[in-house]
Formats: structure tokens, C-alpha cells, sequence
């Protein structure tokens, strides 16, 4: 049950995140540029429905259907904004409409996408870049109440992957707005550009009120931007390699042509490289907001030219913008498109890439994630500074070190918003070797000469259990109160595990990627718990007789409980192949061992020696190799 939990709020993240292609300022700028494509004449019919689709609405929507000035806070939102929340921020047209208009919260998007596209552009490496969009992700999914939960329940960004080579345009496009087919960007762009032109070819009718003709063209343009929003992402290669298989193969897969690109052919023989999400070049943008003006123009056109017939209608509802849900539907919903409209499509999709072929032969490569449950040993070594001994009066500090081997399981979370978050949920169960301490049973020079034969702290074994666990605002709150505010609130428990992957509701614990590999503040997230004398039996201590005596010695047996809090943890590298991982990890630690039930063994008739617990404060170096499992695919 808790797994299930865990898998389904973490999915969610994973389906926000990726769910869109390009990044909210990349999909503006796309739009941008093919406005500014425009010759004259198309220009000033999109000024003229603009205008007419902001009376009203002056105080959220700018003036200038276009926008290159606008700062770190923009104050108004341009029609390229509409593209950019399309899809990501909304469900629908009309959806898009009511929170641009109605809500407060969608300035606030602005104002952080506005801030990432100069963050990425002033990024000097790699890290940096990756640090900007991490904080750009958890601020849009804080001012953006439903980023989440809005994440629905299908591919419907990613391109269908082809059945085979001999796939034809026409067969691919019709596959796509079929009915039934699985959500894609080629279906909903079809669906709600032909709401569009539906709409923008009744603009002309005399009968209109003035108060009708502003509404069909905010209408009209909302379906229209809705629609870009998809056929921008046909353009982001992690998005054209074909979407199929388990979370962590899409995951994966997406990441990696977004981050190295992907040389691809358009249906009509083009051939170019693009880039993905975050990773997009001046030469990407050019190139998508050249299919992009095809189809604004194409609306445009209708808008100029109005059939002297209507157009078949299916859909009821001019005046106002597209219901079609995006984020909820698994399946294409039935339209039957007039055939003048039908014959638009195909010069504008002809000009996007052909997708990556479906699972078999000749599939693009696909790479996991570290996304679902594995198996996995995880060897240590650690060196740790102690306060003293368990007697009383062994106060002087020492050293002692130590060797660990431990069977772990464990769900893989790391990467759900990018490489910089922590979703990692573990527990290990192993064996602990220390050595004898460089702390001696009394503060005698002489002592030294014997060896570990006199240390305070013998060489002694032990089982020992490491949990790790991401916590929202205190640590094990997603474990106890996790299950009930899933089963009371599933959009609030994604918000607890979006907070507790990235840093807790206080963001004291974000993952910073550095050039040299990636630190972390973890204290709370993990916890380690060691049990001395559960192997081979209580351990022997020579303590000072403190109830007698302190020059004489006794010897008992003891039991000992040891916690363990890491507090920073480095890792220098990580390996990755189809299903298999290993890290390097090194955590600074303290903590405390606590002793527990002791046996007086010689002398007979002394008394037991008073004795307190020990801190410490160490380092801890592991290798932490992981098996994860995954799903069979099909031939």
C-alpha cells in the first residue's frame, strides 16, 4: 500500500514535469518568432483580432500581440505567453482562457519563467543551468496550485512512435486523430486548430455584435494558441523519439535527446538536429517557428478569406474557446472534420519531424532512469571521531574506524524533476566491522605500547539497519501521515512529496550540482542504527572500577545501540547503464551509542561501573551499486 502511494505521488511529479516539451519561455519565444514571420498584411489581421480579443481583458493582456521587451516581471501577458500555458498550465482552451484572465496566480508563472530564460541565458556551464530549472520547477509547482494533479493520465506530449518504416505521412497523421488513438501532440494540434478555423471563418458575418465579434476572436485565438502549444512540441527531441515504455525508459529516454540532441528527417525530407526541453538553440527556435507560421497564417487566411458556405460543424459552442481536456482523456475523442479544413493539415504537419519507430527493430536507443524499485549492495568504509569512552571517567577524545556491508532495497527517485532532486527511499540490513579505538582504558603514555589490547573501545562487530527517507517538514512524516493525507487529499499529499523530493517544505535540503559533483544537506533524511553485541555476543570492556578503586580495571560485557545521522553528503559521480547504477557517496556523520545491558564478569565482587553514552562525528565513504527491475517489453 505505502509503496503504491509513494510510486503514484512521484509518478505525478514525473508526469508534471516532462509532460510539457519546451520550457514556458522557449514556447514563447517560438511563438514570437513566427509572429514575427508575419509580412504586413498578415500582420495587421492578427493586430486587428487581437485587439478585438483583449477589449475587456486590458488590464492582464498587453497591448502588443507580441511582446520583445518585456523584463524580469512582466505586468502583461502576449499571445506567445498563451502558447507557453497551453497545455502545461491549463487543460483546455477554455481552461487556458479562465486562468489567464481570472486568475492571480498565472502573473506569478510569468514572473518565473521570465527569470528562468535569463537564468539559463546567463548560465555558464552545465550545473548552472541545471540549479536554475530545479528552482524554477519547485517555484511554478508552489505559485501553480494544480502543476501536479494536472499531469493527467497520458502521453499526450510525447509523438506516437511509428508502427514501421513504410508508415506514410497521411497514415501517421490520420492515426493520430483517429479515434481512439492515444493522446499526442499531431491529434490535439489537428483537434483544436480545427476549432480555430471553425470559428475564425464566422468573424465576417454582418449579424455580429460587436460584443460577439470579440468573443469568437478570443475564442478563435485561444484554440489556436492550444493547439501551437502541440505542435511546438513536435519540435523537442525528447518528445520525437517515440513514447513507449515503463516510467523509467520514458523518463530516461526524454532526458537524454532533450539534453544531446537527436538528428531527425521531416516528413517532406528535411534533415536537421534538434535539441529538447531547457536545451533549445537559437537555430531549434528558428527552425519550429517556421512550421508555427504556417499555421498562424493559415488562421489568419481564414479569417481574411471567409467561405462563402459555412464549414461543417460537429461541436457546438462558437463564442467560446475548446473544452477538450488534454490532461484527463486516455483515448481521441470522435470528430468528423470538414474536408476544406482536412486539406490545411497536411501542409503544415509535412513540415514537422518524422517520430522514432515503435519497440523493435530499428528503435532509437533508450535510456532508464533512476525510477522504480531495486535491489543492491552497498559496501563502506568510515573513520569517526569520538568524544570519549562508556566510562565516566574516559573523556579523552580518539579516533576509530570501521568497515560496513549491507543487502539494500529500496525505491529509485532521485531524478523526478532533474538530477538535482531526492526522492531516494531505501533500507539496508548489514554487518559493521570496527576497529579498537585509539582511545585507551586510562590516559597512561605506557598504555600505548600494548596496542588494542588496552583501547576503551575493543574492535567489535555488528547488524546493522540504515533507513532513508525524504521527509516533508519532520523527518518520517511522509512514512506516518503520508498514507492518511493520500487517502484524504491526493493533491495535497503530491504536494507533500513534491516538498519533501526537493528539499522540505523548508527548502534547507536541495541537491546543488557543482562541475565536481552534486552536495547535499541531509540531516533527517537518513538515519543509520547499529547494534553491538547482536553477533556474536555482548562485547568485553576493561573499564576503571568507578565504584571502587579508579587505578584497578574490571572487565564486563555490554550491549550498545549506536545511531547514526548523516548531515552533507558529497557524490562525486554516477554510472547509469540499461539497469544498473553505481554512486559514489561520501557523508559527513555524528551521533551517539547508547549502552545498554552490562554484565560484571571479573572481578566477581566489585560493583558495576557507572558508564554513558559516546558521541561521534565521522566521515563515511559507500559504494552504493544498484540492480533496478523493470517491466519485459514486448517484440
Amino acid at each position: 500500500m505505502i509503496k503504491k502511494i509513494f510510486l503514484t505521488g512521484f509518478f505525478a511529479i514525473f508526469l508534471a514535469v516532462t509532460a510539457g516539451a519546451w520550457i514556458y519561455p522557449e514556447h514563447r519565444d517560438i511563438m514570437n518568432l513566427a509572429i514575427q514571420r508575419l509580412d504586413s498584411y498578415h500582420r495587421a489581421t492578427l493586430d486587428r483580432l487581437w485587439a478585438l480579443a483583449i477589449i475587456g481583458n486590458e488590464s492582464r493582456l498587453d497591448p502588443r500581440v507580441a511582446d520583445f521587451s518585456q523584463g524580469l516581471d512582466p505586468k502583461y501577458l502576449d499571445y506567445g505567453a498563451w502558447t507557453a500555458i497551453g497545455g502545461d498550465h491549463s487543460t483546455s482552451a477554455e481552461n487556458m482562457l479562465y486562468n489567464i484572465l481570472q486568475t492571480e496566480w498565472i502573473m506569478d508563472v510569468a514572473n518565473i519563467a521570465a527569470r528562468l530564460k535569463d537564468g539559463i541565458t546567463n548560465s555558464t556551464n552545465r550545473s548552472e543551468r541545471v540549479n536554475r530549472l530545479r528552482e524554477s520547477d519547485l517555484r511554478l509547482l508552489r505559485a501553480d496550485p494544480e502543476y501536479v494533479s494536472r499531469a493527467g493520465a497520458n502521453n499526450g506530449h510525447f509523438m506516437l512512435a511509428r508502427p514501421d518504416v513504410n508508415t506514410s505521412a497521411i497514415e501517421y497523421f490520420d492515426t493520430c486523430f483517429k479515434q481512439g488513438c492515444e493522446p499526442n501532440p499531431v491529434g490535439t494540434y489537428m483537434w483544436y486548430h480545427t476549432s480555430a478555423l471553425l470559428k475564425i471563418t464566422t468573424l465576417n458575418d454582418p449579424g455580429l455584435t460587436a460584443e460577439q465579434r470579440s468573443a469568437i476572436a478570443l475564442a478563435a485565438l485561444a484554440d489556436e494558441a492550444f493547439s501551437i502549444h502541440f505542435l511546438e512540441d513536435c519540435f523537442a527531441s525528447g518528445h520525437v523519439a517515440g513514447v513507449w515504455g515503463d516510467a523509467s525508459q520514458r523518463k530516461g529516454t526524454h532526458d537524454y535527446y532533450d539534453e544531446k540532441g537527436l538528428e531527425v528527417t521531416t516528413w517532406n525530407g528535411e534533415r536537421l538536429v534538434l535539441m529538447g526541453d531547457a536545451y533549445m538553440r537559437p537555430t531549434d527556435a528558428e527552425r519550429a517557428s517556421a512550421t508555427i507560421y504556417l499555421s498562424l497564417r493559415e488562421l489568419l487566411d481564414a479569417a481574411i478569406h471567409s467561405p462563402s458556405v459555412p464549414l461543417f460543424n460537429d461541436q457546438a459552442g462558437l463564442l467560446t474557446a475548446d473544452t477538450f481536456n488534454v490532461a484527463k482523456a486516455t483515448k481521441m475523442p470522435n470528430r468528423k472534420v470538414d474536408s476544406v479544413i482536412c486539406m490545411l493539415f497536411v501542409p503544415v504537419l509535412i513540415t514537422t519531424p518524422v517520430p522514432g519507430l515503435a519497440n523493435g527493430l530499428g528503435e532509437l536507443p533508450r535510456f532508464r532512469s533512476e525510477i522504480g524499485p531495486f535491489i543492491g549492495v552497498s559496501p563502506a568504509a568510515r573513520f569517526d571521531f569520538l568524544s570519549g569512552g562508556f566510562s565516566t571517567s574516559q573523556n579523552t577524545a580518539g579516533f576509530i574506524p570501521g568497515l560496513e556491508l549491507g543487502l539494500r532495497i529500496g525505491l529509485g527517485l532521485e531524478g523526478v524533476l532533474n538530477e538535482s532532486g531526492d526522492g531516494l527511499a531505501f533500507i539496508d540490513i548489514g554487518w559493521r566491522q570496527d576497529g579498537a579505538s585509539t582511545i585507551k582504558i586510562q590516559n597512561e603514555p605506557a598504555l600505548k605500547q600494548f596496542g588494542a589490547i588496552f583501547s576503551a573501545v575493543p574492535s567489535r562487530d555488528a547488524f546493522y539497519f540504515r533507513l532513508r527517507l525524504p521527509f516533508c517538514l519532520i523527518p518520517g512524516d511522509l512514512l506516518f501521515a503520508g498514507p492518511f493525507v493520500y487517502l484524504f487529499s491526493p493533491k495535497a499529499f503530491n504536494k507533500m512529496v513534491v516538498a519533501a523530493g526537493n528539499g522540505g517544505l523548508l527548502p534547507w535540503q536541495y541537491g546543488m550540482v557543482t562541475p565536481i559533483g552534486r552536495f547535499q544537506f541531509i540531516l533527517g533524511r537518513e538515519i543509520g542504527i547499529c547494534l553491538y553485541g547482536t553477533g556474536r555476543g555482548a562485547d568485553s570492556y576493561l573499564l576503571p572500577d568507578t565504584k571502587g578503586d579508579p587505578d584497578e580495571q574490571v572487565l564486563i560485557t555490554m550491549y550498545s545501540t549506536q545511531f547514526d545521522f548523516p548531515i552533507l553528503e558529497y557524490r562525486p559521480f554516477t554510472t547509469y547503464t540499461a539497469g544498473q547504477s553505481a554512486h559514489l557517496v561520501l557523508q559527513l556523520n555524528a551521533g551517539f551509542d547508547i549502552p545498554g545491558k552490562r554484565t560484571l564478569i571479573y572481578p566477581p565482587e566489585s560493583e558495576l561501573p557507572d558508564v554513558e553514552l559516546i558521541w561521534h562525528v565521522g566521515l563515511r565513504l559507500a559504494f552504493d551499486w544498484r540492480y533496478y527491475f523493470k517491466k519485459r517489453q514486448k517484440s
